[in-house]
């Protein structure tokens, strides 16, 4: 039977600071790889507001319009930190409308972007919980845990998010957190269903069928 490889936190240098690959560039990367798509997670910092939502949105737009190419399905999702801590939260679900209408998520509480998460059908996942700047959010604010992070230049302590995952009955994800070459690919999850769309990517990381995925697999 056939399985789909997808990766569900993935950066752009075009939307993020800290990103090294162009959109065009990661296409390339996964496609070579053969993951049928990803989420493109750009930072959504304090200081991005509604006057460069384009600019949070461009890496996004850019690997879409060259997925289209190597027919493999880009989705739009972004890493919010909220003001005044240094957690992130991967926002799974949410459209450019959302965006352009909310464009100050980022100045809310975690309770307040919890219930705009549930008043609008996003999942919200933390990234990366346990690295030495983070510090775990409480369950009831969380639809899941990202418990295997890839990224190699930190230490996301994956066996510490996946004990809390488990404790608190949370949904979990795998992500490379990819913002350079190196990165591309080295996790993500694989699904019998092939992920299209946002609502085929929530259902994906709800279900128990989902497994998660490591290079090394």
């Amino acid at each position: 039977m056939e399985e789909f490889l997808f990766d569900t936190h993935v950066h752009t240098a075009e939307s993020s600071p800290c990103g090294v690959l162009t959109a065009e560039e990661t296409v390339h990367a996964y496609h070579r790889l053969g993951f049928s798509g990803f989420c493109v997670m750009d930072h959504y910092c304090p200081d991005y507001g509604y006057s460069k939502m384009d600019d949070i949105l461009k890496g996004y737009r850019r690997a879409v319009k060259c997925g289209r190419k190597f027919g493999m399905d880009i989705l739009l999702g972004v890493e919010l930190r909220v003001r005044g801590a240094l957690n992130d939260y991967l926002l799974i679900g949410l459209t450019e409308e959302m965006l352009y209408d909310n464009p100050r998520l980022c100045d809310y509480t975690l309770a307040d972007v919890y219930d705009f998460t549930q008043e609008h059908g996003v999942l919200v996942f933390q990234a990366h919980p346990f690295r030495s700047s983070c510090t775990p959010a409480p369950p009831q604010f969380l639809d899941g845990m990202e418990v295997i992070n890839g990224n190699p230049r930190h230490n996301s302590r994956n066996d510490r998010a996946v004990a809390y995952a488990k404790e608190h009955g949370l949904y979990v994800s795998a992500g490379s957190d990819c913002h350079q070459i190196e990165d591309a690919g080295r996790n993500g999850i694989i699904t019998k269903e092939r992920i299209r769309n946002l609502d085929q990517l929530k259902a994906a990381l709800m279900s128990p069928e989902t497994r998660l995925y490591t290079m090394e697999e």
